[in-house]
């Protein structure tokens, strides 16, 4: 507990603490202004569509690393895990120079949407995946055997045998994702642009010696963070009974 107060609940109690200095009023005023309702509206769009995506995509890669075999996997596999170790600004100038103006490709998504939500993706690409990945080891194949056996087709078989298995897994690397998303700086502090961001929002409030702004919506993207991770653990232990 001494630990854990150190490093996440007394700085937290920090944070709390700035923005609830300024009174009710003042913190009203910060998260309701113009910029961070818009801010924070397309915070959470962009974080609620990264999380559909990698819950689709993260499966369906998380299948292919389990079930099939091919040249490279193991590579392909530890590549999956490189948002974890790369530095999130390195993302950020990588897909600067594939997507930017001088894109070797002819494709300029900077300080853009659409950037902001490719930047998420990279970011959030191993959640889904690595929890969807150990429930398919597990899986047994004789379930998929015997509803094939009794004349269901892969499609049935999918719908009713696989997905059931998969969908708390896949719920709980999906809620990740965007719980991450919600709080992303690195990776799109260079592609955003203009595009106002919550987080950069926080960063120019700090930058202009705002301090109490930039509290008062860290205490928002901390409470939303903190909901859904609170639903997963809820979902999981409904989904356990």
């Amino acid at each position: 507990m001494l630990y854990l107060s150190v490093v996440v609940l007394i700085p937290l109690a920090a944070v709390a603490v700035k923005a609830a200095s300024q009174g009710p009023g003042a913190f009203w005023d910060a998260v309701t202004n113009p910029v961070s309702l818009k801010a924070l509206a397309i915070t959470l769009g962009a974080s609620l569509v990264v999380a559909a995506i990698g819950a689709v995509m993260g499966t369906l890669t998380a299948w292919v690393l389990v079930r099939d075999r091919f040249p490279g996997q193991r590579f392909v596999s530890a590549l999956i895990d490189l948002p974890f170790a790369l530095p999130t600004i390195v993302a950020g100038l990588t897909l600067l120079a594939l997507y930017g103006p001088d894109s070797p490709f002819g494709i300029h998504l900077a300080y853009t949407r659409v950037a902001v939500v490719v930047a998420l993706l990279f970011v959030t690409l191993p959640f889904v995946v690595r929890s969807v990945q150990p429930v398919l080891i597990e899986l047994d194949r004789e379930v998929e055997e015997a509803a094939a056996s009794l004349g269901a087709s892969n499609a049935v078989t999918l719908r009713r045998v696989i997905l059931p298995a998969l969908r708390p897994a896949i719920v709980s690397g999906a809620a990740l994702a965007f719980a991450r998303a919600v709080g992303e700086f690195g990776s799109i502090v260079l592609l955003a642009g203009k595009v106002p961001i919550a987080s950069i929002v926080i960063f120019a409030d700090i930058e202009s010696d705002a301090p109490d702004a930039a509290a008062s919506l860290s205490i928002v993207l901390l409470v939303i963070a903190l909901v859904v991770l609170f639903g997963l653990r809820r979902f999981g232990a409904r989904d356990a009974r």
